[in-house]
């Protein structure tokens, strides 16, 4: 019998490489305000914590500028109509997901992304595979609070003991420890090796179906 039941991904630098989409979008609504634009490792730093951390650190002065709030919904709007322009799944993210399906797998997406254009991307991209997916709304804290894991785990009539949180992030591991599952990093995202080192997670991947080996 497999030790776990039930695998919780992370979206962004995970499953999808989003981050010229997201550089994109930023770019579009820093040169709208005549802010100087970011360059795609910049952005790719401040990912992780949702849309509203992202324009806030993207736009000088951050929540203290006058025009924060229409940075912020402009970001939105315009990724929204922009998300799936230049993002793709990561090698081999197709091929685990179909194992894991095969076997019988739970499978759910937990992300910070505002929860309209998490249910989109999976809806494009995986739903095939996964039928639960949660992102940032009022209703519910995001991550690191472990909110959105037990959401998912509710939904997937699962359990945190039964269940592995894959994520590319120190916000991932930190969603682990809080929400009481283990926690896979992977190197392929945002976010390098030593940043999952020094955070405690409780393995590393460097190619997804690696992860087939960790789980069963």
């Amino acid at each position: 019998m497999n030790k776990y039941d039930t695998v919780i991904f992370d979206l962004d630098g995970t499953l999808l490489d989003t981050l010229d989409d997201l550089a994109d979008s930023v770019n579009y609504v820093l040169e709208a305000c005549g802010f100087p634009p970011r360059e795609v490792a910049e952005v790719r730093n401040f990912v992780g914590n949702g849309v509203a951390r992202l324009v806030e650190l993207c736009i000088p002065d951050g929540l203290n500028n006058t025009l924060y709030d229409k940075c912020l919904a402009d970001f939105r709007s315009h990724y929204s109509m922009n998300m799936q322009n230049k993002t793709s799944a990561y090698k081999e993210i197709p091929e685990l997901l179909e194992e894991l399906s095969k076997k019988g797998y739970k499978l759910a997406i937990v992300s910070n992304k505002f929860d309209k254009a998490v249910k989109g991307l999976n809806q494009v991209y995986f739903a095939k595979y996964i039928k639960v997916a949660v992102g940032e709304s009022e209703e519910i804290r995001r991550k690191p609070a472990p909110d959105t894991v037990f959401k998912a785990l509710e939904e997937l009539g699962s359990t945190a003991d039964k269940a592995v949180y894959v994520g590319d992030s120190e916000v991932d591991v930190q969603t682990a420890r809080n929400s009481g599952v283990i926690c896979v990093g992977v190197t392929w995202g945002f976010r390098d090796r030593e940043v999952l080192e020094q955070e405690g997670a409780d393995y590393i991947i460097d190619s997804p179906l690696e992860l087939l080996k960790i789980i069963s």
